[in-house]
């Protein structure tokens, strides 16, 4: 057996070992890094010995967990096709821009259909879940309710509007460790796959900064109304906005250490003050919009 079968075996038993975890608590270390495992095993296998790995390894799962098996099985059908797009992208050593994005799109579209499926068949996910946040409220103790807000319907119909964002999230999450830890494998074993640009280079094209401008203007002049259309795409919107446009803030101050060829001090602090002070994300999304906005790169260079 060659080495490639050799890697089909490894990746296949890491598979089987990282769904096993769901019914174990080590899944709290294990959730963060589910589709790795499976992309490895697709990048590093021909077609035909993935396929075969991969049904060996769910029969393995049916053997080991029986009637628990197929909640496993699903959850590694639904996290397939993410690995298929973005595993396809890796063995045509495409751009990490592209191979990100394939991964985000998919994961988003997988959750849209399964919402529109789950409401054809006569399924609410969004009621359900509002449920399931109604009763995790009712069983919470007394000190923890006060925490909350007065008006629970408010609330819960807050976390219900949000429910896309909470899902973009997810997507972008997922998606980045995924590329990360999958291309530091991959490359560790000679694969070759193509990172991000530096951070210092990259740079949001300016049509962002008439939508955040917009939507900014919108949000300060819009009552939070939950039978509001455009309240919920801005409670939507702006959070994404706003970090977008910090990332971006950051790019700028790595762009500035580079070029001052300092240590990359500064840009650390930021995103240090930025974690520990989240209110902050205004201002360095404001920062992110002028350095998009003004040439202000080019007049920095100029004064070096």
């Amino acid at each position: 057996m060659g080495k490639r079968g050799w890697q089909s075996i490894i990746w296949s038993a890491v598979t089987v070992l990282f769904l096993l975890s769901f019914m174990t608590p080590f899944i709290v270390f294990t959730f963060s890094f589910l589709l790795v495992p499976m992309v490895m095993l697709f990048v590093k296998s021909s077609t035909k010995r993935f396929i075969i790995s991969y049904v060996v390894s769910l029969l393995v799962i049916v053997l080991l967990t029986q009637w628990h098996s197929w909640f496993l099985i699903t959850l590694s059908l639904l996290m397939l096709p993410t690995v298929l797009a973005m595993g396809t992208l890796y063995k045509r050593k495409a751009p990490a821009r592209s191979v990100l994005t394939a991964g985000i799109v998919t994961i988003i579209a997988e959750a849209l259909l399964g919402l529109v499926c789950g409401y054809l068949f006569g399924f609410d996910p969004v009621a359900r879940f509002k449920d399931f946040m109604q009763s995790s409220i009712d069983t919470m103790p007394p000190a923890m309710k006060e925490l909350l807000p007065t008006d629970m319907e408010v609330y819960l119909n807050f976390i219900v509007q949000v429910i896309p964002l909470y899902l973009i999230f997810f997507a972008l999450f997922y998606a980045f460790v995924t590329h990360g830890v999958s291309r530091w494998l991959l490359n560790k074993s000679g694969e070759g796959i193509p990172g991000l640009r530096p951070m210092r280079e990259w740079m949001l094209q300016k049509s962002l900064v008439w939508i955040y401008l917009v939507a900014f203007v919108l949000d300060m002049f819009t009552t939070p109304d939950a039978s509001s259309l455009i309240s919920t795409l801005l409670m939507n919107a702006m959070p994404l906005l706003m970090l977008v446009f910090a990332v971006q803030a950051i790019g700028f101050l790595f762009f500035v250490s580079y070029a001052n060829r300092w240590k990359p001090v500064l840009p650390i602090i930021g995103i240090v003050i930025l974690c520990v002070m989240p209110p902050l994300f205004l201002v360095y999304s404001l920062l992110g919009v002028f350095d998009v906005a003004f040439p202000i790169r080019e007049r920095f260079k100029k004064n070096l």
